[in-house]
C-alpha cells in the first residue's frame, strides 16, 4: 500500500481546536516534514489550496501558503518522493497550470502531479470577484472536464485548439512539455465527481469515516470501481486519514479527547454554513461530511486513534479494501507524527514490509535522546 502525507499548508494542520498545536505554515516547516517523509519511504506529498479560512479563536486556515510555489520549492530540495500541487481551477487558467506543471516537472525531474478541485467555498472566490454564481455547483464537473482536456492537450502535444462551453483555445502552445506522464488526482464523491474521476483522473481521494473504523470508506471505493467499469479506465482510491498515536491506546485516546474538548466552535460553525450552500442534488459528499458537527474538530476525516501497534493494524485493514491503492495521512503533530510513523508504525505494517526502516532523522534522534534521559 502506498502512503502519502497531506502537508500542513494552512495554519494548525487539520485540527480545529484551541488545545491542538498552534502554528503558522512556513516553507521551513513543510520542508522538514517532507524531507522526513521522504527519509521514511513515503510515496508522495500533497498540498491543498485554501484561499480563505474559517476564522474563530484559532483563525483556522486564515493563514495559508500557495500550493504550486510551495511544491516547486520542495521539488528543489527532495530527490525521490512524488509531489502533488492543487490547482484552484476557478482562478487558475488551464494553460497557466499546464506551464507551471511543466516547470515543476523540470525541477522535480518527473516527480510532479496535479490535484484538480472545482471549489466549494464561495467566499474564497467571491472575495476576489471571481465566483461565477451558485449555478456553478451544478455544472462544475462540466467545467472541469473541459479544463482537464486543455491540460491533457498541452501536456501531450504542446498545442490546444479546444473549443467548448467554458474554454476557447486558439493555437495555444506549451513548450517544453513535461518529461513525465502527469498524474491527476480528483476528490469527487458525488455521482458527477465519481464519473469525472473515472473518465479523467488517475487517482480519486475520499474521506475516511469515523474513529477507528478503517474500512468505513469501502462503499466509496466500490462506487469508484463501478464507475470505472463504465469507462474502462484504471483509477484507484486513496483514503484520507488522521493518525493520533502514542505508546498506549489510552494515551492516544487522551490526546484525542483533549483536542475535542478544545474545539473552536466559531470556526466549526463557519464550516457548517459554507458546507450547506451547495443545495444541488449532486452536492459533494466530502463537503457534507466535513460540515457534519459530529466530529468537526478534525473536519470529520477518518481518524485512527491508538497505540503504534493498533494504528499499524488499522492501516493494514485499510489496505484490504478492494480498489484501494493507498492512504493520505495527516497527523495531530506533523513533525513528531512522521517520525513516529517511520520508526514505530510502518515497521509493524504487513502492507509496508517492503519499506526499510532507516535510522531516525536528526529530529527523531534528539527526541529519542530526550526520552532516554528522562
Amino acid at each position: 500500500m502506498k502512503v502519502g502525507i497531506f502537508i500542513p499548508i494552512g495554519n494548525n494542520g487539520w485540527l480545529i481546536s484551541q488545545n491542538a498545536p498552534q502554528y503558522k505554515p512556513t516553507f521551513e516547516l513543510n520542508k522538514q516534514i517532507t524531507l522526513a517523509a521522504e527519509h521514511y519511504g513515503f510515496d508522495f506529498a500533497l498540498s491543498m489550496i485554501k484561499l480563505r479560512g474559517f476564522g474563530g479563536k484559532t483563525e483556522f486556515w486564515d493563514h495559508n501558503l500557495e500550493s504550486f510555489t510551495l511544491m516547486a520549492g520542495l521539488a528543489a530540495v527532495t530527490s525521490r518522493i512524488q509531489l502533488f500541487a492543487t490547482a484552484a481551477s476557478l482562478v487558475m487558467p488551464p494553460a497557466i497550470v499546464a506551464r507551471m506543471t511543466s516547470t515543476i516537472d523540470s525541477i522535480a525531474n518527473g516527480r510532479f502531479g496535479v490535484n484538480l478541485v472545482t471549489g466549494w467555498q464561495r467566499p474564497e472566490y467571491s472575495q476576489m470577484g471571481m465566483w461565477p454564481g451558485d449555478e456553478f455547483f451544478s455544472n462544475r464537473y462540466d467545467y472541469l472536464s473541459e479544463y482537464i482536456q486543455v491540460l491533457r492537450d498541452l501536456w501531450g502535444t504542446g498545442k490546444s485548439d479546444f473549443q467548448g462551453a467554458h474554454f476557447h483555445m486558439d493555437d495555444c502552445r506549451l513548450s517544453p512539455q513535461p518529461q513525465a506522464d502527469i498524474k491527476v488526482i480528483c476528490a469527487g464523491q458525488s455521482d458527477a465527481g465519481m464519473a469525472f474521476s473515472a473518465q479523467h483522473a488517475d487517482y480519486n481521494f475520499c474521506f475516511g469515516k469515523g474513529v477507528n473504523t478503517p474500512k468505513a470508506f469501502a462503499p466509496a471505493a466500490q462506487k469508484l470501481i463501478e464507475a470505472t467499469q463504465v469507462t474502462g479506465r484504471d483509477v484507484s482510491t486513496f483514503v484520507l486519514m488522521m493518525v493520533i498515536a502514542d505508546e498506549t491506546d489510552e494515551a492516544a485516546r487522551a490526546k484525542w479527547d483533549h483536542y475535542k474538548a478544545g474545539v473552536d466552535e466559531e470556526a466549526v460553525a463557519w464550516l457548517g454554513v459554507q458546507g450547506a450552500v451547495d443545495k444541488t442534488s449532486g452536492a459533494d459528499t466530502n463537503v457534507r461530511q466535513m460540515a457534519d458537527p459530529t466530529s468537526a474538530v478534525n473536519i470529520n476525516m477518518g481518524t485512527l486513534v491508538g497505540s503504534y501497534a493498533s494504528v499499524a493494524r488499522m492501516l493494514d485493514e485499510v489496505a484490504e479494501v478492494e480498489g484501494t491503492e493507498g492512504v493520505l495521512l495527516t497527523f495531530d503533530n506533523f513533525v513528531e507524527g512522521v517520525e513516529a510513523f517511520g520508526q514505530r508504525i510502518q515497521p509493524l505494517m504487513n502492507s509496508r514490509v517492503e519499506v526499510a526502516t532507516p535510522v531516525p532523522t536528526q529530529v527523531g534522534a534528539v527526541q529519542a535522546a530526550v526520552g532516554a534521559a528522562s
